[in-house]
């Protein structure tokens, strides 16, 4: 069950002196999925001693699960924290006497160090609390908890929501379902074309524009976000949603980022990238031209958004863009030059075609 705040009502029975009406409708509780910055779940002992558990709590008849679970936060671990985004909803039918249970799984964080050292040191959170990887959690959680937060942390990396019952995903859950099991409900028919659609795997689709100056160095961007040492292409993520195409994308993202509005050349490459958990990734990068001097001198960043531009030689690229992007423009490079293209591409690398 998910913790409570101090004195808890047990969470499957009504409160003292509740309307009778009351005592036959849903629970309905938060959990909070509170992570670090290194990814690590806060877990904790509960109060009645049944073992590890999530921070979260019961849900007052005046409040949202968000404000419950903000409230229970606060008052259990002195943590000012929104509820954020809704990882997975779980839900447990009656059983005999204990009423129906339905639990609305929030990420909290990621915390920043000085947060995380708050809820654990000396003084901080209820006693017993400590960080733990996912493994480690997974481990050490009750068989009623551990697949609740498998399914919330694999809905959290897929950038989508778990519909789980007993903590188990459910056939067409958009996230948490494993892939043997999505692959063999597929396979046998079991799926309407909702539930397919639901939990088909997902990509995301980006494009990107590569510019070089009048000596051949790569035009390159800094981000505000992420790592500080890593630069990018002028691009950025396709608006399917709103009917935009690769090619239009990148001409609206140079035109955000850079202040130019300069049509894309021909597509050198579509590169596809994927990591187990997340969405995979497609790119298509399209020339952008060599730029004179004139131009460069008209490029403007949105300062919320990008924080400098440079031009760099190729050779130069390795202290400055990760190993996949890197692979990526020198192969665009290499199909500029020779005409090449469009060039398919795997994490940077040329694909190989299957022989019979």
């Amino acid at each position: 069950m998910p913790a409570t705040s101090a004195a808890p009502v047990p969470p499957d029975r009504p409160s003292p002196g509740a309307p009778q009406d009351c005592r036959s409708a849903p629970l309905v509780a938060a959990t909070g999925i509170v992570l670090d910055a290194r990814g690590r779940v806060l877990v904790r002992h509960a109060p009645d001693g049944s073992g590890p558990d999530l921070p979260g709590a019961s849900v007052g008849p005046a409040e949202t699960p968000e404000e419950g679970l903000s409230r229970a936060l606060e008052e259990v671990w002195g943590l000012k924290a929104p509820a954020g985004r809704l990882l997975a909803v779980d839900s447990r039918p009656s059983r005999g006497p204990d009423r129906a249970l339905v639990v609305h799984v929030h990420l909290v964080g990621p915390l920043t160090a000085d947060e995380a050292a708050g809820l654990t040191g000396p003084g901080g959170g209820p006693a017993g609390a400590r960080w733990l990887a996912p493994d480690e959690a997974y481990a050490a959680l009750p068989v009623g908890i551990a697949p609740r937060l498998r399914a919330a942390l694999a809905a959290l990396y897929a950038g989508s929501l778990a519909h789980l019952v007993g903590g188990v995903p459910q056939p067409g859950s958009p996230a948490g379902l494993d892939p043997a099991r999505r692959a063999a409900l597929e396979h046998s028919g079991a799926l309407d074309s909702a539930s397919h659609r639901a939990n088909r795997p997902k990509a995301l689709t980006a494009a990107s524009a590569v510019f070089t100056d009048s000596a051949g160095r790569v035009l390159l961007v800094q981000p505000t976000y992420g790592r500080a040492d890593r630069w990018h292409l002028p691009g950025g993520g396709v608006d399917s949603d709103l009917g935009e195409n690769p090619r239009a994308a990148a001409r609206r993202e140079v035109r955000e980022e850079l202040g130019l509005d300069l049509p894309p050349g021909r597509l050198l490459a579509v590169n596809w990238s994927h990591k187990p958990g997340r969405p995979a990734r497609v790119r298509f990068l399209y020339d952008g031209g060599a730029l004179d001097p004139a131009a460069l001198a008209r490029i403007r960043l949105p300062p919320a958004e990008l924080v400098r531009w440079r031009t760099v030689a190729p050779g130069d690229l390795r202290a400055l863009v990760a190993p996949s992007l890197r692979r990526q423009i020198r192969a665009c490079l290499g199909a500029r030059e020779s005409g090449a293209g469009p060039l398919e591409l795997h994490a940077g690398r040329p694909a190989v075609a299957d022989r019979a």
